[in-house]
């Protein structure tokens, strides 16, 4: 498949895609702008006012006019002075991920690019040449400076490059598919980097694995709430109605669909228990009000995706050069603080609901820590310490980022969103929880299991069952619980185990 890009928005299904691998392709109506706003450029070249970033200096040096000889030496400067960014690479997906995003900025022409800037640019993204780019370094304003100056330094054939499962010089990688660098010309680097586009890709990767994982949250409560022989009055959609939360209403409807025809439910419909503990019986509030505000989170991230992020703006038509502010990566800052609270949320809850099924009230679970034997035999007791290490980890990685600001180049940008860190905090906490739910659906597979004499569980909870079950066996003994967890995690990280519920009762709702 090949994705257009022409300044227009992208869905997160199409991003998902990307990242396994499309091309993509400029707009015809896209290059026409970008070279006519170029043209325009070069005009304003020809005065001697000064416009920022074309022939001044940046930030608090934006007073120094810089001569027309010096130009070309003042972007590529630009470049080699913000690429400073340290620590660990990101992923190469989310480093490729960050080359469209940018690319989709230059196409709504008010950036100022060459065409052949622009197409070397794609020429990399389909030929998979992908910068390295360093993790940390970036103040979220003006945008991601030093992720973008990494990008940027490939294109003039410096820094490093994920090259035919290698990490080489971009020089090396660019030869070798007979592209040649580009010397960038009056506004161009700034164009380059003036943005929010590492934010944003990082932040559209955890969306995308958010939307499995809420699902997965789904599945693997249900299959809890079966496991422990829980209600399922709570659920009961009369329940949701008098508190019309959309989440809640979705949730308590997700639940309904994947224990229906259960045996087990069936089985204790009228057994002695009052109430369940508030992790069964208050999933649909919980998970719910995570959809809502991860539904807020996935929409501003969408919506930057479609933004023109530059600064400053080149209005053509109206013959305006205007300085702004789209750069500052606030909205996506506290956008990503609250997805971090939102999967800690899932992973708490679920920390929870494992604490129980491992430490049954007396006739509800057959045996203690979900294993026959207890006291010779560990059991799932320790998968749960790893669960609850991990929900303490993201108690501490949840502290929000945007809440912070320090002052840079010299207190010109005086106020900075530190969105980076909240995007790159947000995937971990969501990693994080995708694997506190792996061990959750062992455990609740093997509750299942002991609940035997009750019947099968529901239409969806029992293809969940079936399906760990054909990779992972009832654990009868101690073992490397470590492997069981890992082949959980596959199962839910693949979205595997979302499809093959989504296949017996229709697309769960997030």
């Amino acid at each position: 498949m090949v994705l257009k890009i022409e300044g227009l928005g992208f869905s997160l299904s199409e991003l998902k895609t990307f990242m396994e691998g499309d091309d993509v392709e400029l707009s015809g109506a896209a290059r026409k702008k970008i070279m006519k706003v170029r043209r325009f450029v070069e005009g304003k070249l020809e005065s001697d006012k000064p416009f920022y970033g074309i022939n001044t200096g940046f930030g608090n040096m934006a007073n120094c006019h810089i001569d027309q000889g010096e130009l070309d030496r003042l972007q590529e400067n630009l470049i080699l002075s913000h690429a400073v960014g340290v620590g660990n690479p990101l992923p190469r997906e989310i480093a490729r991920l960050m080359m469209l995003l940018r690319a989709n900025v230059l196409a709504h022409g008010y950036s100022g690019i060459r065409i052949e800037t622009l197409e070397l640019l794609i020429e990399m993204i389909n030929r998979d040449i992908v910068p390295l780019i360093p993790e940390k370094g970036s103040v979220g304003a003006s945008g991601d400076l030093a992720p973008l100056a990494h990008l940027a330094l490939t294109l003039i054939g410096r820094g490093e490059v994920y090259y035919k499962n290698l990490i080489m010089p971009a020089a090396d990688a660019l030869f070798q598919e007979k592209l040649s660098p580009v010397t960038l010309k009056a506004k161009e680097g700034l164009a380059l980097i003036n943005g929010t586009q590492a934010i944003t890709a990082i932040g559209a990767a955890a969306h995308i694995k958010m939307i499995n994982l809420i699902k997965a949250a789904d599945i693997v409560g249900a299959m809890s709430v079966e496991g422990d022989l829980a209600s399922a009055t709570p659920f009961d959609a009369r329940i949701q109605r008098l508190r019309p939360h959309k989440g809640q209403a979705k949730t308590a409807d997700n639940v309904r669909r994947l224990i229906a025809g259960s045996e087990i439910v069936a089985d204790h419909k009228n057994c002695n228990r009052v109430q369940d503990p508030y992790s069964f019986r208050c999933i649909p509030q919980v998970h719910g009000a995570v959809k809502d505000f991860a539904g807020y989170s996935r929409d501003t991230i969408l919506t930057e995706v479609a933004s023109c992020t530059d600064n400053p703006l080149l209005f053509e038509k109206e013959d305006e050069i205007l300085s702004g502010g789209n750069f500052h990566g606030e909205p996506l800052a506290i956008a990503m603080d609250l997805l971090a609270i939102c999967a800690a949320e899932l992973g708490s809850i679920s920390e929870r609901r494992v604490a129980v099924l491992t430490t049954p009230i007396v006739g509800e679970i057959p045996t203690r820590n979900l294993i026959e034997n207890p006291g010779l035999n560990s059991g799932l007791m320790t998968p749960h310490v790893t669960m609850s290490a991990l929900v303490s980890e993201n108690k501490v990685l949840c502290h929000p980022a945007s809440v912070d600001s320090l002052p840079t180049f010299g207190g010109q940008e005086d106020h900075v969103s530190m969105g980076t860190i909240a995007a790159r905090k947000a995937m971990e906490v969501v990693e994080n929880v995708e694997i506190v739910l792996a061990i959750e659906l062992l455990a609740s597979c093997q509750a299942i299991d002991l609940q035997g004499a009750h019947g099968s569980p529901g239409r969806g909870t029992k293809r969940a069952h079936d399906l760990v079950r054909e990779k992972s066996g009832m654990i009868d003994r101690d073992r490397e619980f470590r492997l069981d967890i890992e082949k959980c995690e596959n199962i839910l990280r693949s979205g595997a185990l979302v499809s093959v519920c989504e296949d017996a009762v229709g697309e769960l709702l997030v």
